[in-house]
């Protein structure tokens, strides 16, 4: 349920625009068969195997709203590599009626680039005062989400778990709900069982060539997870030796 109007409300592929659906990233299954997504709640999740277009997606999402397709706030315009597929001059966007008084684009892959940048800006002020390079990878992750993001804002994530252990993941879920009650929207794209537990988040899981609401307890990530728990000796014997 959202509490806060939304700074996006959803976003659809001009499919009558698109110069073909055989090339990159038009021909990903996902991309194939999309036409809109609407966004329902504060906090969205992306989930899907690796390769379902998550990141393609969310990237260009991102792009569509103003980011840096490697990160950062939206007056970062900095490109290191040239790999931004071009799927975001193909979105169109709603947006609500509030606009947000702050927003970041955070790529786990990209991230160093960004804190390169931020140095090279002299903008350590923002993120705890220190160099993010003179940090370990989790650190400066958390660095962020503490100190640089101040509420009132749209923030996107690619897969914001990549650096942190599942104690400072579950941290990242009190962060969240902060900034929710701080009337944030935030678009995540994550394999992680723990942030994707946040209350009343919405899950949309990139299966093949759609994208469907699914609940928690539906997610492979979940289920994995739990069988794996509660029945560790079992899976390890099949993983481990599976010829017996």
């Amino acid at each position: 349920m959202t509490s806060h109007p939304l700074f996006v409300r959803s976003v659809a592929l001009e499919r009558e625009n698109v110069p073909s659906f055989d090339r990159y990233p038009f021909d990903l299954p996902v991309i194939r068969g999309f036409e809109e997504l609407e966004f329902t709640s504060q906090v969205t999740f992306l989930i899907g195997e690796n390769g379902t277009g998550k990141s393609t997606l969310i990237e260009a999402i991102a792009v569509a709203c103003g980011f840096n397709a490697e990160g950062g706030s939206k007056n970062f315009n900095f490109e290191t590599l040239s790999s931004t597929s071009p799927l975001h001059e193909y979105l169109h966007l709603v947006r609500g009626h509030k606009r947000p008084t702050d927003g970041y684009f955070l790529r786990a892959e990209s991230f160093f680039n960004v804190a390169t940048e931020i140095d090279q800006r002299d903008l350590a002020a923002w993120y705890g005062g220190k160099s993010l390079h003179a940090m370990s990878h989790g650190e400066s992750f958390f660095t962020l989400l503490n100190d640089r993001l101040l509420g009132g804002g749209l923030y996107i994530f690619d897969e914001p778990e990549a650096a942190l252990s599942p104690t400072r993941q579950m941290a990242m879920l009190t962060r969240i709900h902060e900034l929710v009650l701080d009337a944030s929207q935030l678009i995540i794209a994550t394999h992680s069982p723990i942030l994707m537990a946040y209350p009343g988040a919405q899950i949309l899981q990139l299966d093949g060539g759609e994208i469907r609401p699914v609940e928690y307890e539906e997610t492979e990530h979940y289920q994995v997870t739990r069988q794996f728990f509660d029945r560790r000796e079992r899976m390890l014997r099949i993983l481990l030796n599976p010829e017996k």
